[in-house]
């Protein structure tokens, strides 16, 4: 059996913390980084609570350089987290940015010493209940990671911690399908003020339906291999999630924290201008979001 590597978790909000309950869990060192103190971690899954003790750094003098790096914070925080990835990839490692959008790579890159970076698309539905503390709903995977090299070494990292893992090739595709989900469910659950149950609703499903029908044609211009198919398949998915399964937005507007609009919905009416395609539906949503977050 391999000696469990050290895994460093920034930003240990719901994701993080389900993530490094994982890890910790099966034996891993688990390092939480963050002004708040966090010597314990806990998740409540399907009404069964698990926790584990985590080490606590509070600055990023406080820690060493270590083999995998989990970025978890909202995309808006990355530049605000840079010494942290600086630090701990000061000796190489790979850095897993389980973050949402499609840019990942292009993103992180330029903040690790070229260290690898592995993007990853989570799915675990999480929701931060206090500080350390995370209830998940699973559904048929856990995280979607790239099927390189890089990507490969994380999915042992993450199944051996009783993870589920969907390795893609074309992973371009597969993050395009994450953010249609995220397109209609992000905005939609934190501008009603309601869980994604509410894209059950006629009204609301028809609004979600064109929003992913201007996603599609988005993401095919950059590449992604999506049909028009994908906009229906992507709702259904959203309408089955279990009873009570949220977003990470209206968690965010619930709490009073700033929403990641600029990285979702704005990432696509930005590049539905680069590319000439009508994206009305996800501009006017993007307007109304901007209101509630100025």
């Amino acid at each position: 059996m391999s000696t469990p590597e050290t895994v460093a978790v920034v930003g240990m909000g719901a994701v993080g913390t389900a993530l490094a309950v994982a890890l910790a869990d099966r034996g891993h060192p688990v390092v939480a980084c963050g002004r708040s103190r966090l010597d314990r971690v806990e998740v409540t899954d399907q009404g069964a609570a698990r926790g584990v003790d985590v080490d606590w750094a509070a600055t990023p003098a406080d820690v060493e350089p270590v083999p995998w790096t989990l970025l978890t914070t909202k995309i808006h925080h990355t530049p605000s987290v840079a010494d942290w990835l600086a630090r701990l990839t000061a000796g190489g490692g790979r850095v897993v940015v389980a973050q949402n959008g499609v840019d990942h790579a292009e993103r992180v890159g330029p903040l690790v010493n070229g260290a690898d970076v592995v993007p990853a698309l989570v799915y675990i539905n999480a929701e931060r209940t206090a500080p350390g503390h995370a209830r998940i709903r699973r559904t048929e995977r856990d995280l979607v990671l790239p099927a390189d090299e890089p990507g490969t070494a994380a999915a042992r990292l993450f199944e051996r911690a009783g993870l589920a893992v969907d390795l893609r090739p074309d992973f371009r595709t597969a993050a395009w399908h994450k953010l249609l989900t995220n397109v209609a469910a992000n905005p939609l659950t934190a501008l009603t003020g309601r869980r994604v149950e509410v894209l059950t609703e006629p009204a609301v499903a028809e609004l979600a339906l064109r929003m992913l029908r201007e996603a599609v044609a988005v993401g095919r211009a950059e590449g992604a291999e999506l049909t028009d198919d994908d906009a229906i398949g992507s709702l259904a998915w959203l309408q089955a999630l279990a009873p009570g399964s949220t977003s990470s937005m209206l968690q965010d507007r619930e709490a009073g924290r700033t929403l990641e609009y600029e990285g979702l919905t704005g990432t696509l009416v930005r590049l539905g201008e680069r590319h000439g395609i009508d994206v009305e539906a996800n501009r006017a949503v993007y307007a109304l979001l901007s209101a509630i977050s100025a």
